[in-house]
């Protein structure tokens, strides 16, 4: 990893990954394991800032999480992978920053009020919700990393950890880098009633969904609003499940779908069968990765205990370098 900038990020595990998820940030950071020096993260105790009330599922979440990261392309030969709890250092910075940090900046921070609303259901009135971007810096710095690929959303948060990092470097001594966000594509697929694809919204169709299942939900798409039969004309462009075309399926067949849809010459049941069949087509390498590493859980394990102790390395030099500064 010699002269590879070196980049991090993480993912809750709230439950299992979705095409949405693959699309957006995994594919994103499969590209770039040939490019940098790659630490990612199961993120358990983010997990804990909105759903800290039911933590029973979250071993299984971590353990199918790690499966598909390494069924999509992951590589543990490439990539760090490991388990934020794992590492205690985090939360010794995490407390440490906490100290310096100004609740202003937090208070500011632009998704925690929209957060609170979208989630008005569960009680967020937590130091540990507030305080989250503060945990966010001390995963970020801790490695020392020198990017964090995000989506354009996301940049401010990266710009807190910044500011963290900064406040740190001129209070004790530079210790830190300040980590530049990285744009990465995001994911443009909706879910399956045109909405954002979220387990929230029951919309999804899911990286270890098996071939039935997935016929299952395609059948319920969302098409056409405008047409109502199979005699009526469409408009592809505004067609969920057109869209899923563009993603799965040949383009001599995304080209024929669109002139048979716009002539009415194909139904809507028959579109999603045969785009339906192409979804699962593109899958199958993926559920056979996922196949062979549910048959292995000592090699997950294996895999999860290597990456945990070469993070663990780094995140001990770093603490050890911070406690000098701090004189602590």
């Amino acid at each position: 990893m010699a002269g590879k900038k070196r980049i991090l990020s993480g993912m809750r595990p709230t439950g299992p990954l979705h095409l949405g998820n693959l699309h957006g940030a995994l594919s994103n950071w499969i590209d770039m394991q040939d490019k940098y020096d790659c630490f990612f993260f199961i993120a358990d105790w983010h997990a804990l800032t909105s759903n800290y009330e039911d933590t029973a599922n979250i071993p299984d979440y971590i353990n199918n999480m790690i499966i598909d990261w390494l069924s999509a392309g992951l590589s543990p030969e490439k990539s760090t992978m490991f388990v934020q709890s794992h590492i205690k250092e985090h939360a010794e910075l995490f407390l440490l920053l906490s100290m310096i940090t100004p609740v202003p900046w937090l208070e500011r921070n632009p998704t925690y009020k929209d957060q609170i609303i979208q989630m008005s259901n569960k009680d967020l009135s937590t130091f540990g919700f507030l305080g989250y971007p503060v945990l966010q810096a001390a995963d970020i710095i801790i490695y020392k990393a020198d990017g964090v690929p995000v989506g354009v959303d996301q940049v401010p948060h990266v710009e807190i950890t910044r500011e963290i990092a900064r406040r740190f470097n001129y209070l004790y001594g530079n210790v830190f880098p300040e980590p530049e966000a990285i744009l990465t594509k995001e994911s443009k697929i909706l879910g399956l009633d045109r909405r954002k694809m979220s387990k929230s919204y029951d919309n999804a169709v899911y990286m270890s969904d098996s071939p039935d299942i997935i016929s299952s939900k395609v059948s319920k798409m969302i098409t056409d609003p405008g047409r109502k039969l199979k005699s009526d004309p469409g408009n592809p462009e505004i067609c969920n499940v057109f869209a899923f075309h563009k993603l799965y399926s040949a383009q001599d067949l995304v080209d024929e779908i669109d002139e048979q849809c716009r002539k009415a010459e194909i139904g809507c049941v028959q579109c999603k069968k045969k785009m339906g069949v192409n979804l699962v087509k593109f899958l199958e390498p993926i559920t056979e990765k996922r196949a062979y590493y549910e048959s292995k859980p000592k090699l997950v394990k294996e895999i999860i205990l290597e990456g945990g102790n070469k993070a663990r390395k780094t995140a001990c030099q770093t603490m050890d370098d911070v406690r000098k500064a701090i004189k602590i």
